[in-house]
């Protein structure tokens, strides 16, 4: 398997992390959860967001939920956050859709991850490119992007 630049930050971190890979046509979350044979609970989605203030803000939450507007703005404290245009992703971010990662984005922001990802029995975010997955610790992740943990989903 190629390996991605979030697979090379975990290997340079010693973190552990078990990579999969699976056809790169598909990006709904709930269906990549099936092909891994996981609860939709345990695989989680990054979504990029505007605030109120022009900052750009990432949440992490389980693929087959919605982001709770309110609750993100309440996480990083200013008064809204509105999902970013998809054209905006690559260029910000350098990722594309269904490829994006809390870790190795060009420029870290402001992350927070729903509060289930340490409940969880196991822990999936896109290995930073359509088709490829990690398991690893949400701990890890959250220590890497500096996120918090909060209630984000409606």
């Amino acid at each position: 398997m190629e390996k991605t630049n979030v697979m090379r930050i975990l290997e340079a971190e010693n973190i552990p992390y078990t990579p999969y890979e699976y056809d790169e046509s598909i990006t709904e979350g709930v269906v990549i959860a099936k092909i891994l044979g996981e609860n939709e609970e345990c695989v989680f989605k990054t979504l990029v967001t505007v605030g109120s203030d022009l900052k750009n803000y990432v949440f992490v939450i389980p693929v087959a939920e919605k982001l709770d507007l309110k609750k993100a703005a309440k996480a990083v404290g200013i008064k809204n956050v509105e999902m970013i245009k998809q054209k905006q992703l690559f260029p910000l971010t350098g990722y594309i859709h269904g490829g994006c990662s809390p870790i190795g984005m060009k420029k870290q922001f402001k992350t927070v991850i729903d509060e289930t990802a340490i409940i969880v029995d196991k822990f999936f975010v896109s290995a930073g490119k359509v088709g490829k997955q990690v398991e690893t610790s949400p701990l890890e992740i959250a220590r890497l992007s500096g996120a918090d943990f909060c209630d984000l989903v409606v």
